[in-house]
Protein backbone atom coordinates (compact mmCIF):
# COMPACT_ATOMS: atom_id res chain seq x y z
CA UNK A 1 0.00 0.00 0.00
CA UNK A 2 1.83 3.46 -1.17
CA UNK A 3 1.32 6.14 1.31
CA UNK A 4 1.21 9.67 0.07
CA UNK A 5 2.82 12.24 2.15
CA UNK A 6 1.27 15.74 3.23
CA UNK A 7 3.59 17.29 0.59
CA UNK A 8 2.02 15.82 -2.39
CA UNK A 9 -1.46 16.42 -0.91
CA UNK A 10 -0.42 19.89 -0.40
CA UNK A 11 0.97 20.28 -4.74
CA UNK A 12 -2.54 18.18 -5.54
CA UNK A 13 -4.60 21.20 -3.30
CA UNK A 14 -2.18 23.63 -5.44
CA UNK A 15 -3.21 22.63 -8.66
CA UNK A 16 -6.72 22.30 -7.80
CA UNK A 17 -6.57 25.91 -6.55
CA UNK A 18 -5.36 26.94 -10.05
CA UNK A 19 -7.73 25.00 -11.86
CA UNK A 20 -10.66 26.79 -9.74
CA UNK A 21 -8.52 30.24 -10.77
CA UNK A 22 -8.29 29.35 -14.92
CA UNK A 23 -12.43 28.52 -14.78
CA UNK A 24 -13.24 31.89 -13.40
CA UNK A 25 -10.72 33.29 -16.03
CA UNK A 26 -12.82 31.69 -18.58
CA UNK A 27 -16.04 32.85 -16.76
CA UNK A 28 -14.57 36.34 -16.67
CA UNK A 29 -13.13 36.08 -20.61
CA UNK A 30 -9.65 36.65 -19.92
CA UNK A 31 -7.39 36.99 -22.45
CA UNK A 32 -6.73 33.42 -24.28
CA UNK A 33 -2.51 33.57 -23.86
CA UNK A 34 -3.68 34.32 -20.36
CA UNK A 35 -5.10 30.93 -19.66
CA UNK A 36 -3.24 29.11 -21.51
CA UNK A 37 0.06 30.48 -19.26
CA UNK A 38 -2.03 29.26 -16.61
CA UNK A 39 -3.18 25.65 -18.07
CA UNK A 40 0.73 25.09 -18.71
CA UNK A 41 1.53 26.34 -14.86
CA UNK A 42 -0.87 23.34 -14.13
CA UNK A 43 0.23 20.73 -16.28
CA UNK A 44 3.74 21.18 -15.30
CA UNK A 45 2.65 21.05 -11.64
CA UNK A 46 0.85 17.66 -12.36
CA UNK A 47 4.22 16.17 -13.83
CA UNK A 48 6.36 16.97 -11.17
CA UNK A 49 3.51 15.49 -8.80
CA UNK A 50 3.32 12.65 -11.01
CA UNK A 51 7.54 12.25 -10.59
CA UNK A 52 7.35 12.87 -6.93
CA UNK A 53 4.57 10.14 -6.09
CA UNK A 54 6.18 7.45 -8.62
CA UNK A 55 9.40 8.55 -7.05
CA UNK A 56 8.40 7.89 -3.31
CA UNK A 57 6.39 4.61 -4.72
CA UNK A 58 9.70 3.27 -6.14
CA UNK A 59 11.88 4.03 -3.06
CA UNK A 60 9.41 2.24 -1.25
CA UNK A 61 9.62 -0.63 -3.22
CA UNK A 62 13.27 -1.12 -3.78
CA UNK A 63 13.92 -0.73 0.61
CA UNK A 64 10.98 -3.54 0.20
CA UNK A 65 12.60 -5.81 -2.04
CA UNK A 66 16.43 -4.98 -0.22
CA UNK A 67 14.71 -6.33 3.00
CA UNK A 68 12.96 -9.43 1.39
CA UNK A 69 16.59 -10.26 -0.44
CA UNK A 70 14.67 -9.65 -3.68
CA UNK A 71 16.02 -8.20 -6.84
CA UNK A 72 14.47 -4.42 -7.57
CA UNK A 73 15.00 -4.73 -11.00
CA UNK A 74 11.01 -5.19 -11.77
CA UNK A 75 9.91 -1.95 -9.49
CA UNK A 76 12.26 -0.23 -11.16
CA UNK A 77 11.27 -1.46 -14.85
CA UNK A 78 7.07 -0.20 -13.50
CA UNK A 79 8.38 3.14 -12.56
CA UNK A 80 9.74 3.53 -15.79
CA UNK A 81 6.84 2.60 -17.10
CA UNK A 82 4.69 4.39 -15.36
CA UNK A 83 6.60 8.03 -15.94
CA UNK A 84 6.41 6.66 -19.59
CA UNK A 85 2.84 6.46 -19.75
CA UNK A 86 2.41 9.84 -17.76
CA UNK A 87 3.47 12.00 -20.40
Amino acid sequence: MTEYDRNVKNRLSRIEGQIRGVLKMMEEEKNCKDVVTQLSAIRSAIDRSIGLVVAKNLEGCIREAHEQGQNAEESIQEAVDMLVRSR
